[in-house]
This record gives C-alpha cells, structure tokens and sequence, in this order.
C-alpha cells in the first residue's frame, strides 16, 4: 500500500508500528504525549498506547537518557525524543559516557537498544539552541551510531530499523524539511539502514549530502542542468557508519567531489569524507574535494539564516571551482 506522507507523518507511522510490533517499546520526551510534541511527531500515539508507553517526562534531558539506560538493560527499547537539537548538550555525558560505552564495558553482556531522535538544522525562523547541527559530536563517539534521514520513505522504514537494532542510533530529522511529502510504500521492502543512495545520476561532480541538504543538493544539480553539468547526487542516509563505497565508485567516474552540510565547515562531517576520498580515490580526482558548510560562527538570529545556511547558489559556486582545476 502506499500513501503520499509527509515526512513528520511517516515517523509518526513508524513509530506506532514499532509500538505496535514489539511491547518492550517505550517513547520518552518532553510534551510527546498529550501535545503530540512540537512538531507532532508523536500525535495520538499516547491516546492509543497509554501514558506507560508514550511517557511525558520532566524537562531534563540528561534524566531522560539516564532512565532509557536503565530501561535498556532491562530488557527494554527506548526511544528518547530531545525537543531540540540544542537541548541536547545537558544529556551528552549521558550519551557518550554511558549510552555508547555500556555494551564495550560490560564485554557484550548488556546491550543499548535506545534511540535518541533529534530534530536538527535550522530553517524554521526560531531562536537560539533552535537550530544546531550537533552531528559530528556522536559521529566522532566510538560505539554510537548516527542516522540522518532526509525522504518520507527513510523516515518510516527508519526509525523502524533503528528501534529494533541492538546498537544505540542517535537519529536525526530534518525539522525544516518535516512537511515534505512524497510516496512511501508502507508494505514494501525497506532499504539496508547503513547504507548510502544515489539519488540523481550525473557524471561531470560527484555531491555529497545528507539530511535537509539533499533537496539543496539536488536543486543544485537542477539548475547545474540547465548549463549543461551533470551532477551525481548521493544522500549519505547514516554518518556512523558511513558507507562510502557507493561515492568512491561515483568519483572514480566524474573525478570531482563537493561534500555538503549545514554544520560549520571546520572538523565536520565533510572533512572526515574529503579525507577518505581522496585516500581512496586520489589518482580519480581531478580537483580537491570541496566543501560547502555554515560558517565558523553560532548559529545566528532567524533574520540571518538564510545567509548562513548553504545554498543552492554556495553549492553551485563549489560546483564551478571544482570544474575550474
């Protein structure tokens, strides 16, 4: 069966899937339950699973991932929503002391199925702690996962996949792109979790993208097509692992790459993969692998935004300095 969702509707219906599928499920986080969460992502989930399961916790980020440890070895999954990505700071010992070491600590005898989703990236016009990229934080965690979602279809299938694996996932929703609608297939096959997808063949500049970024990186490589360049657009999907093979095969054929995200430029994700690239394909390349971020600032008031966030424009001037080499 498949339906046209957006992709806040399509976490909504995996999420009650996964409440639905397995009773050890429980939802954490602040105003999930009766207000549906900011974003209502989790509407109408306590009403039909109860306060026990969709639990309205106290404003305390670090109490909340705390009790999902505890939970976890237990025998439970719990899935924790942070209400924003910049609330999330006060549960990071939590998260990378506790949550990620757990399983290497107790030489595999206890596991940590928790989810921790985050709503990042700006773009909604909102105040400060509103807008952070706080990716390359977990993605830098030995025994974290990182999971950056950015289609309806990635957001069902998902959160899914993350809830049932047996390693911690921090999950990552791009809140500006939650309204986003496309066609999901709600009996088919899901795509492998941990593994990248070309999303627009091209053969002149491979780019990079994840979360919001991929519908800039492909508007991008819309109106490159109209200069007649063809950009090769791979959504990374999950940035712990990451699963390059897929980009090394696409650089070996155009010999340019361009790596897009909203985190500042500066040790993000982008210089990790422009490393491993160009270890992996340097004799390809003819030209550096080129970045495009937010700048080295904090994120600045919602009047500012759109002159920090990368866009179409940024993209397509990395786009001509690469071709320029």
């Amino acid at each position: 069966m498949t339906e046209t969702l957006t992709i806040g509707k399509a976490l909504n219906l995996g999420l009650r899937r996964a409440l639905e599928d397995d009773p050890k499920v429980v939802l954490m986080g602040e105003d999930i339950g009766r207000l549906g969460g900011v974003f209502r992502i989790t509407d109408g989930l306590q009403k039909d699973f109860g306060d026990d399961r969709v639990v309205d916790t106290p404003l305390a980020e670090a109490g909340i991932v705390g009790t999902a440890v505890g939970l976890a070895m237990r025998g439970y999954r719990p899935v924790c929503e942070i209400q924003f990505d910049g609330f999330v700071f006060p549960a990071y010992n939590q998260i990378v002391t506790q949550v990620a070491k757990i399983h290497a600590r107790s030489r595999g005898r206890l596991s940590m199925p928790i989810v921790i989703r985050i709503p990042f990236g700006g773009g909604i016009g909102a105040v400060e702690h509103h807008s952070e990229s706080p990716e390359a934080y977990f993605a830098h965690t030995a025994g974290l996962k990182v999971v950056a979602v950015s289609t309806p279809a990635d957001a069902y299938w998902g959160i899914q996949q993350a809830i049932a694996h047996p390693d911690p996932i921090v999950f990552l929703e791009p809140k500006r792109r939650y309204w986003e609608k496309a066609a999901v297939d709600l009996d088919g096959e899901p795509p492998p979790l941990f593994g990248s997808r070309v999303v627009r063949g091209g053969d002149d500049v491979t780019v990079l993208a994840y979360g919001p970024m991929v519908k800039t990186a492909l508007q991008a490589a819309e109106a490159a097509a109209e200069e007649g360049r063809s950009l090769e657009v791979i959504d990374l999907r999950t940035i712990s692992p990451l699963d390059l093979d897929p980009v090394f095969a696409s650089v070996r054929r155009t010999g340019r790459c361009v790596v897009v995200h909203e985190a500042p430029v500066t040790l993000g994700l982008g210089a990790e993969i422009a490393a491993r690239v160009t270890e992996t394909c340097f004799h390809s390349l003819e030209a550096p692998v080129l970045r495009v971020g937010g700048y080295d600032t904090p994120y600045p008031p919602s009047k500012l935004e759109e002159e920090y966030l990368p866009d179409l424009d940024r993209v397509l001037d990395a786009v001509d300095r690469s071709m320029g080499f």
